[in-house]
């Protein structure tokens, strides 16, 4: 264990989730205190109860900056931000305090971040309901982290196993993702998620761009979309300097990745590249937002209400969550892109 571990800020999420448990479960790990120092960033009632459910011995150190945290492994440094009601908190429950409380942690991380006292976040799942119900004017983190950052349009980017995946349309219909999908967005993504792995210190940088369409249209026999859109895109990237090659058909590209030919693949709607990832290892893989000013990675995965305070959940996810933030940041450069 060395002196030189990043501080990995952990928001922990909705109270009435299964965050504030796996933050626990992973802080009971001596794994995560040889690769980082770990900070909760939340409340801490829940988090006494949390320790209470997954009934493990550690202790709670309260702090009011990161730099008065112990990072022992049995102790858990947390800020508290003391917005929880317990005798309300119903687990399961979609509620104001819980999404008022997700987002305040996540506000406080953020600001840390900023402020260069925190060296990445590693979020745990927030509720969409309940940030709805708290009138929070987000959907989700993404959207969430862009503002308070300051940014616009991050990219995100799944780690499993080494095997790395961009997406160049996200949370759209099918119909809608494939109208997306023109040279200049590819030609620009490719850019852009160079520039995002240059940040992450990653010095090989080979790039495959997933193919639409069956075969990747074969020429145009099953669709247009490769050959008037997507191969220009890459074409115009690779006059640029870009190492990428494609469009890969998408039944082999990941395969290939997974064992080594390809640094990264742009996937270009979200199932093609969600389902790669989660056949290869659902539980290990890894969310990394690119393009704000910090480094943040998060679980996969949501607040399984249906689990929450039962001690149920899997805390596979977000152990690999912290141990990755702490594997870039080290190498993370901190300008914006």
């Amino acid at each position: 264990m060395t002196n030189d571990r990043p501080i990995i800020a952990i928001p922990m999420g909705d109270p009435a989730g299964i965050g504030p448990e796996i933050a626990m479960k992973s802080l009971a790990n001596e794994e995560i205190y040889n690769v980082s120092k770990p900070l909760i960033i939340g409340d801490y009632a829940v988090i006494e109860k949390a320790i209470q459910i997954i009934e493990v011995e550690l202790a709670i150190n309260k702090v009011s900056s990161p730099k008065e945290g112990k990072y022992q492994f049995g102790t858990v440094d947390m800020i508290d931000l003391g917005n929880i009601d317990m005798n309300a908190l119903e687990y399961g429950q979609v509620s104001v305090q819980g999404g008022q409380g997700a987002f305040e942690y996540i506000k406080k991380s953020v600001e840390l971040a900023l402020a260069g006292e925190v060296q990445a976040l590693a979020t745990t799942p927030i509720n969409k309901e309940s940030l709805k119900a708290a009138k929070v004017p987000y959907i989700g983190h993404t959207e969430m982290l862009e503002d308070l950052a300051g940014t616009e349009d991050p990219l995100t980017m799944f780690e499993v196993r080494g095997m790395r995946i961009f997406f160049l349309t996200r949370h759209l219909s099918l119909k809608d993702a494939i109208g997306q999908i023109t040279k200049e967005r590819v030609h620009d993504y490719l850019i852009r998620c160079d520039k995002a792995l240059q940040r992450l210190g990653v010095e090989n940088r080979k790039f495959a761009v997933a193919g639409l369409n069956p075969h990747s249209g074969e020429g145009g026999l099953f669709g247009m979309e490769e050959v008037e859109e997507i191969r220009p895109g890459i074409e115009a990237a690779v006059k640029e300097g870009i190492d990428a090659v494609g469009p890969v058909p998408a039944d082999s590209v990941f395969f290939q990745a997974l064992n080594g030919k390809y640094d990264a693949v742009l996937s270009l709607y979200h199932d093609q590249g969600h389902i790669a990832a989660k056949m290869t290892d659902f539980h290990r893989t890894i969310s990394i937002t690119n393009g704000l000013p910090f480094l943040r990675t998060s679980v996969d995965h949501g607040t399984a209400f249906d689990i929450a305070g039962k001690n149920i959940a899997e805390s596979t996810s977000m152990e690999e969550c912290i141990k990755l933030a702490a594997k870039y940041a080290t190498k993370f450069t901190r300008s914006s892109l």
